[in-house]
This record gives C-alpha cells, sequence and structure tokens, in this order.
C-alpha cells in the first residue's frame, strides 16, 4: 500500500477529488494549506506527489476526521529501529478515545517519516498527543543492548494537523 501526498487551492484539489470518486482519496485543511492524501495500491493520480510506502497500518481512515501528521527525520541507520518502535503504533492506540485510524509512511526518496493518526476531533488527539510516554524525542525508546542511547533522528520532528471539511447541510 502506498500513500501519496500533494498541495494546492482547495477548489483545485476539490475538483480532483471530485474527478476520482472511486480512489480512496482526502481532502484536508490545516498547517496553512489544502492537501490531498491518496491511499492505494496503484499508482499516484498526483502529477507530483510526496511519496511513502505503508510501513505499518491500522484501522481505515474516515471522513469526517481530524488528522496528526509527525514528521520525524530519521539516519538511515536508525531507520530499522524507528520502523520497529513504531510500526505497531496503532494496536498501542486502538482503546485510546476518540482514534480512528494510523499510518506510518516510509519516506520514498526523503529521509522523513511521518506517523499519521486520525481522530475524531483535535481534542481528543490533544488528550494523548501531551500524555506521558509520548514524546517522539524521548531517547529512552532508543536505546541499545547495553543501555546507551542510540541517536537516529536527523533533525527535530515538527506536527503538521489537518481536519477533513465537513459538509454544511
Amino acid at each position: 500500500m502506498n500513500i501519496y501526498m500533494t498541495t494546492g487551492t482547495f477548489e483545485f484539489m476539490e475538483k480532483i477529488k471530485e474527478k476520482h470518486k472511486s480512489e480512496s482519496i482526502f481532502l484536508m485543511n490545516g498547517s496553512g494549506h489544502t492537501l490531498l492524501l491518496h491511499e492505494t495500491n496503484g499508482a499516484s493520480i498526483f502529477q507530483t506527489p510526496r511519496k511513502y510506502e505503508v510501513a505499518g497500518s491500522f484501522g481505515n481512515l474516515t471522513e469526517p476526521g481530524f488528522f496528526a501528521m509527525d514528521n520525524v527525520a530519521v539516519t538511515d541507520e536508525g531507520k530499522p529501529i524507528f520502523e520497529h518502535q513504531y510500526k505497531e503504533m496503532g494496536e498501542k492506540l486502538q482503546n485510546m478515545p476518540g482514534f480512528i485510524a494510523y499510518r506510518l509512511l516510509r519516506p520514498i526518496g526523503s529521509d522523513t517519516y511521518t506517523l499519521l493518526t486520525e481522530w475524531t476531533d483535535k481534542r481528543l488527539y490533544e488528550v494523548w498527543h501531551n500524555s506521558p510516554g509520548n514524546k517522539l524525542s524521548n531517547t529512552m525508546n532508543f536505546k541499545d543492548a547495553g543501555g546507551a542511547t542510540q541517536h537516529i533522528f536527523s533533525s527535530a520532528p515538527y506536527t503538521a494537523h489537518y481536519k477533513t471539511p465537513v459538509d454544511e447541510v
């Protein structure tokens, strides 16, 4: 499974989504722009997408929803360690109030992984995100067999938040 992302104006992204109704495409607003996310086993419908391979998955992405994308730059040496640590994160989150889905996105052509979580609303995401033990920079999670800290990050992580637009009736 792959995920492709692209950004643009809301109106243009809405037209692309409408044109490809049979595809699993999510239109999102946030972080100062509009994003289309395409989850597929096939090729991208976007001209120049950011490309990811799904390395870990739990649940089904849905609309409406609140999406958080934790972007983490990982060294080449750290990639297997990082994937091992976060591959099953969705199973750990499944009983959290408001949790819907999770994807660990392995970058294609980049060093920045994305931990994508979907929630019913921002408040429930923040409860989880601000809880003890949920810090990507927590070096306690990355110790070798001898207890030495492994430095696997090549820069500080950052988070982008998105929300799917809600149709007004």
